[in-house]
């Protein structure tokens, strides 16, 4: 699949004719192709667009599918987000899901006793984590009803109940007097909206204690992006999904009040993710068929073989913003990142 992205950027940048595909064989070729089966219908979506309503709708549209389809092709803690492989790329999938969760709690400098807020938490990975390796006190939030059924149970499996819960909740109704030593969101960052940036960050903010940390996770795109109108993914995969320029969320979140510490790329992490996601998911291809259906399969399989095609060719990035709230200049951060890679 993703030889064959490969193979389209190369016609399209050579832009042939349709004579010169017919003396290259490659018409025909494609005439044998199978003929569309029926398609998912686009997700139903109504009221205004990132209303908290419309919000659950799209992602009960994605993520509400059987727990089981997505444990096929995930790792063992079924983190649906991209990994972070510190060993090189023949790491497996999940040593390199537990390098990303162990990172990301090393970056916000979790230490004992914290209060941690992991805003749209999945099925809990990072949430158990942090209460099992840092004994942290964490709250997940999710507004996807089966990922929350999963993420209790599996927290209940690690014997963490008394510091660590997943609750169906959207970040706008979160208590606007509690606040977190640390805050984390980590593949969420995408269903949020340009236009809903602002609200975002200053919501982070005031649910963020002073002198503590957030770490936003999120993919962008390159500023000169072109917008095309709703494309295969918007429609039968992440519908009101918006992806925006990196310096439009720093921008963002320096308007509400954040001291921005340190920017990372991921990009060639998530392509090899989603370059294992794929494959994994094809070795379990009549399993993943029984489990949803055959139109399912497909979708899955070609939206992350594009994604996987798209991180490696740079025309969509992942970052790792982390954001600092200072107390009268004081920001709480030591001198240099050592921390962060020692064992």
């Amino acid at each position: 699949m993703e030889a064959a992205l490969d193979l389209a950027d190369y016609l399209v940048g050579h832009r042939y004719s349709r004579e010169s595909l017919q003396r290259l064989h490659l018409s025909s070729l494609l005439q044998t192709l199978p003929h569309r089966r029926k398609a998912r219908p686009a997700a139903p979506l109504q009221g205004p667009v990132h209303s908290k309503d419309r919000d659950r709708q799209a992602i009960h549209y994605h993520y509400d599918l059987p727990p089981e389809f997505f444990a096929l092709w995930l790792d063992r803690r079924m983190v649906y987000s991209c990994a972070y492989f510190a060993g090189g790329k023949d790491s497996d999938l999940d040593t390199a899901q537990y390098n990303k969760l162990d990172y990301i709690c090393r970056k916000l400098r979790l230490r004992r006793g914290d209060s941690l807020l992991d805003i749209g938490c999945g099925w809990g990975g990072l949430v158990i984590h942090a209460a099992v390796h840092y004994h942290a006190h964490v709250l997940g939030v999710t507004l996807s009803a089966r990922q929350a059924q999963v993420a209790q149970r599996r927290i209940r499996d690690a014997g963490v109940e008394d510091r660590c819960r997943v609750e169906v909740r959207d970040y706008r109704d979160l208590e606007p007097g509690q606040q977190y030593d640390k805050l984390v969101s980590v593949g969420m960052f995408e269903h949020v909206g340009e236009a809903q940036l602002p609200e975002y960050f200053a919501r982070a903010w005031r649910l963020l204690r002073p002198g503590g940390a957030f770490l936003n996770h999120g993919i962008a795109v390159p500023p000169n992006h072109p917008q095309n109108g709703p494309s295969f993914v918007d429609r039968y995969v992440f519908p009101d999904g918006e992806l925006v320029p990196v310096n439009t969320s720093l921008g963002a979140a320096e308007r509400s009040g954040f001291e921005v510490r340190d920017v990372e790329s991921l990009r060639e992490n998530y392509a090899l993710t989603l370059h294992n996601w794929v494959h994994r998911l094809e070795a379990q291809a009549e399993e993943a068929r029984r489990i949803t259906n055959e139109t399912t399969y497909r979708i899955w399989r070609l939206y992350m073989a594009a994604s996987a095609h798209r991180f490696r060719c740079a025309r969509l990035n992942i970052y790792q913003m982390l954001l600092a709230k200072p107390v009268h200049g004081e920001s709480g951060m030591p001198l240099t990142r050592a921390d962060w890679y020692r064992n």
